[in-house]
């Protein structure tokens, strides 16, 4: 396309405003300003929509999306832009500590650990149920572990109303969050949690078997809360890193994954936190002693106490999430009104499931797998455990070696967060990785079980367990986190991501129950097959949204929510970003880059020409400066859209 000067673009309105052009000659230098196509974009006008359009951390200097680059020049143009993002990155970070040496710190706790803090009480709270259980088994044997006094069915119903407790929460809040918003829910699952807290730290009873009912009912109702998180901080984290103008934004091509898996991991510190509180605690209660036998008060105090303290925290989430969070549903709404919807979806969460249900498989099924996979894990720290300290019945020994492998998970939560949007490696291929690497780390010592656990071969056995623990969680305990929500729009991303979670937490229901039917040894025989179900239905039915931003994806369901789908020519069905079983379909088919760049024009016109209408009413209207200026486009953009439209308007 021929390009002109501003200043011949300035000329060009000027002379057309006098009325029709006189005859003249050939156009030879094609600067006749009467026999110029007016369609014509001058350089900046060319330039703006370009940066607009095709920005550059996605798209080379050519114009050509990175997907699309062959293999040696993708490497190429990828890591240069990962480079350049590094070196601003930590030029930003040495600037904020040059200024404010706490600054870095104090930013990292706003951006994630803020946002995560639901999830890392309810890491510290869910994962402190199996570590205070055998201080418990201890100081009260005749209720916990002989059960003499006690019923053994309802000691065994911790594990399991706990985990239906977090399914009945993910799926409710899930829908609740889509059909009321996101900051309802947020502060619903807070307030929940907290009063599970108040209901766990004084849970009591006449008997102590009424005592363990309470303390069961107690967990079941706090369950409910814990569950709602999931599909909560997953939505609000991954809309709020969208920027809240109509164009896509770089850091939510870079760094959604990134912000996401940043709160997701505080559930890692929420674990890391309550192992070290138990122990700090048990020291105080047990006169500086970590070593049986327990009393019964000492065992009270530890457990007890350790409830009071997050209760205070969610207490203070509750206030957060209620007075500094009041936007946080602002994407939804905003994906509502475009489509005329008030309520709950229902006509979105249909044509989810008829265009996108091989994805719900994927990431429901991937959850379940993983989840099989987690507890399995922990069953390796039963009998790791047990091979290192032969005889011992101290709860600090396994307390310690608790820690270690959180530790070790908390590794592979924070290389998963730095990898995750890199677009070589990125979501697929690091769930594809951790589950067979779990496969593989589990299935070995499945067939030489008595080799490994023999004394002589521990730092083998000890060396597949802290790997099984890194994987899962560089892998995927952390992708399916966030793809739950990434891969489905936004009407009813919540309802997916929540029906995903509760699906992953049939699969640790699973796994409670069937480890109380069969030994050891068939323990190892069934879990590893888990893993190896997870990689097949993410390789065939889940697709890569690394490096593909949300506002791409949702502009693609616009277009299906209109019955038009055959009309999108976007990246968003490029095939790096579609599923193997997507492919095969022929979803891909219609991608076309010109087709799609071109359609992008008529959609800015059209968003112009409405903001256009907009501010001449509330000119007329008397509101001349009412209109939103964030909503204004570039003089540029403003400029060729004033020039080119047959019935401009005026300003």
């Amino acid at each position: 396309m021929e390009t002109i000067e501003p200043a011949q673009a300035s000329r060009a309105t000027s002379l057309r405003n006098y009325g029709i052009a006189a005859p003249h000659g050939p156009n030879m230098d094609a600067h006749h300003v009467a026999t110029r196509d007016i369609h014509q974009m001058n350089p900046d006008e060319a330039s703006t929509f370009e940066s607009i359009l095709r920005p550059d951390d996605i798209y080379d200097e050519n114009g050509t999306y990175w997907a699309d680059l062959p293999a040696r020049q993708r490497i190429q143009f990828v890591s240069k832009v990962d480079r350049e993002e590094a070196k601003e990155e930590i030029a930003t970070i040495w600037a904020m500590f040059k200024k404010d040496p706490l600054s870095p710190f104090g930013y990292y706790v706003r951006n994630m650990v803020v946002p995560g803090a639901g999830l890392l009480l309810e890491g510290y709270v869910l994962f402190s149920i199996g570590n205070v259980r055998p201080l418990l088994q201890a100081a009260f044997p005749m209720c916990w572990k002989t059960f003499e006094t006690c019923d053994e069915t309802w000691t065994q119903a911790v594990d399991y109303l706990e985990i239906i407790g977090i399914i009945v929460g993910q799926i409710l809040v899930g829908i609740v969050g889509d059909w009321l918003g996101r900051r309802f829910g947020l502060i619903q699952d807070a307030v929940i949690m907290f009063v599970g807290l108040l209901m766990l730290t004084a849970a009591w009873g006449i008997t102590q078997n009424g005592w363990v009912i309470c303390y069961v009912w107690s967990l079941f109702f706090y369950g409910i809360g814990v569950g709602g998180e999931y599909p909560m901080t997953a939505t609000s984290g991954m809309e709020n890193a969208v920027g809240s103008g109509k164009i896509s934004t770089k850091e939510d091509r870079l760094h959604r994954g990134r912000k996401v898996t940043s709160a997701f991991l505080m559930q890692g510190w929420g674990q890391f936190i309550n192992q070290v509180l138990l122990i700090v605690l048990l020291l105080i209660f047990h006169h500086g002693s970590g070593n049986p036998p327990y009393s019964t008060v000492a065992a009270q105090w530890t457990y007890r106490i350790s409830f009071a303290i997050p209760a205070v925290g969610t207490l203070w989430l509750v206030y957060f999430r209620y007075y500094k969070m009041q936007s946080a549903s602002k994407q939804l709404m905003i994906s509502k009104k475009k489509q005329n919807v008030t309520g709950y979806d229902t006509q979105s969460l249909k044509m989810t499931l008829t265009y996108f249900g091989p994805r719900l498989l994927a990431t429901a099924g991937a959850w379940f797998a993983n989840d099989v996979f987690f507890y399995g894990n922990k069953l390796f720290q039963h009998q790791f455990i047990a091979v290192l300290t032969p005889g011992s019945s101290s709860v600090m020994v396994g307390w310690l070696y608790n820690l270690c492998n959180v530790g070790v998970s908390l590794v592979g939560y924070y290389l998963a967060s730095f990898l995750i949007d890199n677009k070589l490696y990125g979501r697929k291929w690091m769930m594809i990785v951790g589950f067979m690497a779990d496969f593989i780390l589990f299935i070995v010592p499945a067939f030489h079980y008595e080799f490994f656990t023999h004394p002589d071969h521990i730092h083998a056995f000890q060396a597949m367990y802290f790997l099984s623990s890194f994987f899962n969680q560089f892998g995927p305990n952390s992708v399916t986190f966030l793809v739950a929500a990434e891969v489905f729009p936004t009407p009813i991303r919540a309802t997916a991501h929540g029906f995903s979670a509760a699906v992953g937490k049939a699969g640790a229901l699973l796994a409670a129950v069937l480890y109380n039917y069969i030994d050891t040894q068939t323990k190892f025989y069934v879990v590893p097959w888990f893993g190896l179900a997870g990689a097949l239905l993410t390789w065939l039915f889940l697709p890569d949204t690394t490096g593909l931003d949300l506002k791409e994806q949702e502009r693609r369901w616009a277009f299906i929510r209109a019955g038009r789908e055959q009309d999108y020519h976007g990246i968003a069905i490029h095939p790096k970003h579609l599923s193997v079983w997507e492919r095969i379909r022929g979803v891909g088919k219609h991608y076309d880059a010109k087709l799609d760049y071109e359609q992008k024009i008529q959609e800015m016109r059209q968003e112009w020409l409405e903001w256009q209408e907009r501010k001449n009413q509330e000119k007329a209207d008397g509101f001349e400066d009412s209109h939103d200026d964030a909503e204004a486009h570039p003089e540029h953009v403003h400029e060729y859209f004033s020039r080119t439209t047959q019935t401009p308007l005026s300003t």
